[in-house]
């Protein structure tokens, strides 16, 4: 509870003798000028005592004994002009007759000239007088001046501040069984202000005043009821003070009565009567009434829901400085929620809550700084909030600071300082910062690597449901990283990341049931998580579900659905999509045959590396097809494959080296081409690359080089090959003349329609 000290108060107090007589005891003695009889008859008209009540003969008496030195009657003239009892009201005249009773030592004249200086009333404000008149009271056993006195202690007003002097005049007012006085020793022990702190003690002051019924005594013992502090803990004892004092009025009690009520503390449960009590906080201005009983409204809780009426206490609360409810209220400028939507005004009251520290409002209005929310898109006060709030352990702050520092979004990049503020959020488990920091140690990033550490992270992450951590965790079971390789576990983890909507796990999943990697083959079940990840926007799952489709596989074949799939899986720039989809325009396959819809594809992925796109694209260009024909353009293309090491394309490269078709031409490049894809096993390339070795065109002649490669290209089929290398051996080129083998490899030319091979058979007779 917060320690509150009421303020500087002064009661105007008649001093009145209690005594039996009358008026008619005193009229003779004050009209013959009695002073003390004066004084006396001017008290039975104030108080209507064996005459009518008259203020204007009261104040007529007290004046007449007032002018002869009376004190007591020079005190309660100067209560008449400060109350407008009988004379004008006039705090001048007040003060200057309390003053007049003050100096001739009266103490309830001194005290009330002490209230004056306080107040400025009727003379000018200043507490040095004010504390030396209360002094001066004090010091006589006056219980009100004492509590005054321990309050400018208290607050170092008039005089040093000194705590232990507060406390002092505070225990001799107490004594006295002054309540507020009481109370505030309450909350000195309650805090150990100025004495050891001591609940029991606490406790003992607050019932002293309570009994008195002083509500804020009531209100401070049923707290300490509630938490049992220094007393036993009895929340129905709680709940009885807390009722006193809120039937007083005190609206701090009222709220606590309320919350009694709402949470069945002390009393039944009732939504209602806590809505009642919470209201005649709230009206009083509580904040904190004002938020619950907006937050009923908002719910519909106790009462209709009502959002407007919700706003309405919200904004009151708000406007007093209550965080709940200046954030309540920016979410529902934010979110259009009873009020029409409006950013800005939803960053003016997350402002005024971050400005008070709290941290969730703090790490939003880093979030709009960081994305242009409603301010000015700047990255430097996105990183600002994010630290305040961070600073205070808030874990979503901590890890988008990570992300500030690991980017060098609005600070100077520190991947060092971007792993400790993730670690902070991560050992407070916040999943994406546990996922971060696994990252990290995976790939040694700030770090020394360490795949166990990752896979610690990742697996924290990853148990809460994060589904990239999970995804990266199948991984590590699949490839062995940091664990033993389990592809059952894989599948595990895969499955959870799919079933939570992440469509990378989607379709690596349906690659498992396809390929029966880590559960039983099911092309069903494939096509099932292929499809969820496809709908996601996953343009290999779209590709891949094509396919199904096309070769129905876990579905019925269905080329048009196939063609939908390639084509959307195209549209977001797979390769193999796109070169799919060129094929069926080029062919006629599913679609309208138009070669230019088809070069257009066959581009984009060309574009893009696709070797069989590039080769589909050179032939394209060299035959015309959907393009002007054009040479150089198709060996430009044919070029890009056979750089990345596509046989055939070195091969076809090769025959436009050396028939000098859309390059300039050239034996070397064109034997250079044949090599390498000869080398690979392409068996044209083999047998034209024998062929250059045995006429000796860009090389020397090389009859066993020529046999070597023939050979090649002869035991993959290729006929020609067959005749020349049966030639060899029947002339001797290269190899020693053997006529069997020469027979058997030119046969076998000839069985494959060679014509110079079964030429060469009949010139033989064989």
């Amino acid at each position: 509870m917060k320690k509150t000290y009421l303020l500087l108060a002064c009661i105007f107090c008649l001093s009145l003798t209690a005594f039996a007589q009358t008026a008619s005891d005193y009229i003779i003695a004050a009209k013959q000028g009695n002073a003390e009889a004066q004084c006396k008859l001017g008290t039975c008209y104030i108080n209507g005592n064996g005459v009518a009540k008259d203020y204007f003969k009261a104040a007529e008496w007290f004046r007449k004994a007032a002018e002869q030195g009376d004190a007591k009657a020079q005190y309660n003239l100067g209560v008449c002009y400060a109350r407008g009892n009988g004379v004008p009201k006039d705090y001048f005249k007040a003060a200057e007759w309390y003053h007049k009773a003050a100096e001739q030592g009266y103490a309830d004249a001194q005290y009330n000239l002490g209230g004056c200086y306080t107040r400025g009333d009727g003379v000018p404000k200043d507490y040095s007088k004010a504390a030396e008149w209360y002094h001066k009271a004090a010091e006589q056993g006056d219980a009100k001046a004492q509590y005054n006195l321990g309050v400018c202690y208290y607050n170092g007003r008039g005089v040093s501040q000194d705590i232990s002097e507060a406390i002092k005049w505070w225990r001799k007012a107490a004594e006295q069984g002054d309540a507020v006085a009481q109370n505030n020793l309450g909350v000195c022990f309650e805090y150990g202000d100025g004495v050891p702190k001591d609940y029991s003690k606490a406790a003992e002051w607050y019932r002293k005043a309570a009994e008195q019924g002083d509500a804020v005594a009531q209100n401070n013992l049923g707290v300490c009821f509630e938490y049992g502090n220094g007393i036993p803990k009895d929340y129905f004892k709680a709940a009885e003070w807390y009722r006193k004092a809120a039937e007083q009025g005190y609206a701090k009690a009222q709220f606590k009565l309320g919350v009694c009520y709402y949470n069945g503390i002390g009393v039944s449960q009732n939504i209602s009567e806590a809505i009642k009590w919470w209201r005649k906080a709230a009206e009083q201005g509580d904040a904190v009434a004002q938020y619950n009983l907006g937050v009923c409204y908002y719910n519909g809780r106790g009462v209709s829901q009502d959002i407007s009426e919700a706003i309405k206490w919200w904004r009151k609360a708000a406007e007093q400085g209550d965080v709940k409810a200046q954030k309540s209220l920016a979410d529902c400028y934010y979110n259009g929620r009873g009020v029409s939507q409006n950013i800005s005004e939803a960053i003016k009251w997350w402002r005024k809550a971050a400005e008070q520290g709290d941290a969730v409002a703090q790490n939003i209005l880093g979030v709009c700084y960081e994305h242009g929310d409603g301010v000015p898109k700047d990255y430097s006060k996105a990183a600002e909030w994010y630290h305040k709030a961070a600073e205070q352990g808030d874990a979503i702050a901590q890890f988008c600071l990570g992300v500030c520092y690991y980017n060098g979004f609005g600070v100077t990049q520190d991947i060092s300082e971007a792993i400790k503020w993730w670690r902070k959020a991560a050992e407070q488990g916040n999943a994406e910062a546990q996922f971060k920091l696994g990252g990290c140690y995976y790939t040694g990033q700030g770090v020394s690597q360490d795949y166990a550490e990752a896979i610690k992270w990742w697996r924290k992450a990853a148990e809460q449901g994060n589904a990239e951590a999970q995804v990266f965790l199948a991984k590590s079971y699949l490839f062995g990283w940091g664990v033993s390789q389990n592809p059952a576990e894989a599948v595990n983890w895969w499955q959870k990341a799919a079933k939570q909507g992440n469509a990378e796990a989607q379709k690596i999943l349906a690659d498992c049931y396809y390929d029966g990697a880590g559960v039983t083959q099911d092309y069903a079940e494939a096509v099932k998580w292929y499809r969820k990840a496809a709908e996601q926007g996953d343009a290999k799952a779209q590709f891949n579900l094509g396919g199904c489709y096309y070769n129905g596989i876990g579905v019925s074949q269905n080329i048009s659905e196939a063609i939908k799939w390639y084509r959307k899986a195209a549209e977001l720039g797979d390769a193999d999509a796109q070169d799919i989809l060129a094929d069926y325009y080029y062919n006629g396959f599913g679609v309208a045959q138009d070669y230019t819809e088809a070069v257009r594809w066959y581009r984009k992925a060309a574009e893009q590396g696709h070797v069989d796109a590039q080769k589909s694209l050179a032939n394209r260009y060299y035959y015309g097809e959907g393009v002007p024909q054009n040479y150089a353009e198709a060996v430009k293309w044919i070029h890009k494959a056979a750089e990345q090491g596509d046989a055939d394309a070195q091969f076809k490269l090769g025959v436009s080296y050396g028939d000098g078709k859309g390059v300039p031409q050239d034996y070397i490049k064109a034997t250079e081409w044949y090599r390498k894809a000869a080398e690979q096993g392409y068996a044209k390339a083999q047998f034209n690359l024998g062929n250059i070795y045995y006429f000796g065109k860009s090389v020397s002649k090389n009859y066993a080089e020529a046999v070597k490669w023939w050979r090649k290209a002869a035991e993959q089929g290729v006929v020609g090959a067959q005749f020349g290398l049966g030639h060899c051996y029947y002339a001797g080129f290269g190899v020693s003349k053997d006529q069997s083998l020469a027979k058997y490899w030119i046969l076998k030319s000839a069985q494959g329609g060679y014509e110079p091979a079964i030429n060469f058979i009949k010139e033989q007779g064989w």
